[in-house]
């Protein structure tokens, strides 16, 4: 048995096969999370709305504003929940995405921007043409402050959505797909770092900045503990709260600050592990015997610790992270920022706002316009498309980008002080998903059927993952 096992672990060939699963399992972890949160998030943003239009609405509006304090004697922090939620909650968020991005462009989609270069132009014109709408739309300066609000895409929702229709969907499809979330977020947290943090503190920017550097030290210096780099972290979010800039910023700056190599590179695993499966073979013997058995132990400890070393913290953060983003803090997120109250007169006034329609129309009309436009500008201008992606397809991506929910909501929290200006880009953010949700299911669901030995392969690829992990 363990012969075999050895020679499974022949270093030419398990690198090369580490090398290909080490992102197809990510990719396939964040799509298959991403699609269960939808059902989630739905089911949060609906309670959210119902309960704000109920006669319990005094008691969400409570909860929101419920005062939540942390006092350390040195440190303390205090706000409402909603606070909590969007200043502390979201900047995991964004942390998690700050890793995805880094992923992408070490080792993914983004890595090799010659074959991605349709699916990067398709996402900036899916984010410029909105942009260009809203502000053609909405009249004044006060309310053209949510320009960037028509920019976003909800990752959740339009991997979800996909994913119902995996039986639909290439994988060069699903590529071009992430392709364009993840360049929409890469555009969302620039917009929110340059665009939306307002009385720039410059000794609290110096503070974080030096705090994130002395992150880097660290860990080049050896330092491992997560425990360390958590609290360097919370000190640094703690200085940039007060600096004028969003948080989140820090979040994605760290996720993509975060180191992509393990300690221990492949090659020198499949070294290690060869000579702790010699030990445990040799303990193997004689189980029974006190030397045979520390011997067992021992090498199952090493190679426990071989494996966490062996594994890019990228990848492990994100895996360890993404459930509780997804599960929890998009949720409860949704929970609190989803909940607008309709009345007559105020939807009377929402629907004669051009806030509301510069987010409807930019939302459903503007991210497919844009994304499609710009997508085939640059394959008449030389980029390719992937194998088996049609312009049908990339017309589902651009209607189902429509959908800008999550990220959308977050930007117009941060840019509409005015109360009524906030409701009516809500108002036009709830409506948008409610066009822009059914057209892109409808889009996937009229994509032909991927053919039978295409679908096998798919298949077994995804055999072949999930039985990694």
């Amino acid at each position: 048995m363990f012969s075999r096992t050895l020679h499974h672990l022949d270093p030419r060939r398990t690198f090369g096969r580490a090398r290909l699963f080490m992102f197809v399992r990510p990719v396939q972890e964040f799509i298959q999370t991403e699609s269960s949160s939808a059902v989630l998030l739905i089911i949060a943003a609906a309670v959210a709305l119902v309960w704000a239009n109920s006669p319990w609405n005094h008691e969400y509006e409570r909860l929101l504003n419920a005062n939540i304090s942390i006092d350390l004697a040195i440190w303390a922090v205090e706000g409402s929940l909603h606070f909590w939620v969007n200043e502390v909650a979201m900047v995991l968020f964004f942390f998690v995405i700050g890793l995805e991005i880094k992923r992408e462009i070490t080792i993914g989609e983004l890595s090799d921007p010659r074959v991605m270069a349709a699916p990067i132009a398709g996402a900036i014109g899916g984010m410029l043409l909105p942009l260009a709408i809203f502000l053609l739309i909405a009249q004044g300066p006060e309310a053209r402050e949510g320009w960037a609000i028509p920019m976003a895409t909800d990752v959740a929702f339009a991997l979800g959505i996909a994913t119902l229709f995996a039986s639909r969907v290439p994988i060069g499809l699903r590529a071009m797909l992430l392709t364009f979330v993840i360049v929409d977020d890469i555009g969302t947290v620039f917009v929110v770092a340059v665009f939306y943090s307002a009385d720039v503190q410059v000794l609290q920017v110096l503070l974080t900045c030096a705090l994130v550097a002395s992150m880097l030290l660290l860990y080049r210096l050896g330092v491992r503990n997560m425990i360390v780099f958590a609290t360097v972290g919370l000190v640094a979010w703690g200085a940039i709260l007060e600096s004028g800039i969003h948080p989140t910023t820090l979040g994605a700056a760290l996720g993509f600050l975060t180191p992509w190599r393990p300690p221990v590179p492949l090659d020198g695993f499949v070294r290690a592990a060869r000579r702790l499966l010699d030990r445990f073979s040799t303990g193997d013997r004689a189980p029974e015997s006190q030397l045979g058995h520390d011997q067992v132990v021992d090498a199952l400890l090493g190679l426990s610790d071989l494996s966490s070393n062996a594994v890019p913290h990228v990848d492990r953060l994100e895996h360890q992270l993404h459930p509780w983003v997804a599960f929890l803090v998009v949720p409860a997120f949704a929970l609190a920022n989803a909940g607008v109250h309709f009345d007559p007169e105020g939807v009377s006034d929402a629907f004669s706002s051009g806030v509301t329609w510069g987010v409807i129309i930019g939302l459903v009309v503007g991210k497919p316009l844009g994304l499609v436009g710009a997508t085939w500008l640059a394959v008449k201008l030389g980029a390719g498309r992937p194998a088996g992606v049609t312009w049908q397809g990339i017309w589902a991506i651009g209607l189902v980008a429509g959908i800008g929910f999550t990220v959308a909501l977050f930007v117009a929290d941060l840019a509409f002080a005015d109360p009524e200006l906030l409701k009516h880009s809500k108002i036009g953010i709830l409506a948008a998903f409610a066009i822009a949700g059914p057209l892109g299911f409808g889009a996937f669901m009229l994509l032909p059927r991927i053919p039978r030995e295409r679908g096998r392969l798919r298949s077994a690829w995804q055999t072949h993952s999930s039985s990694t992990s």
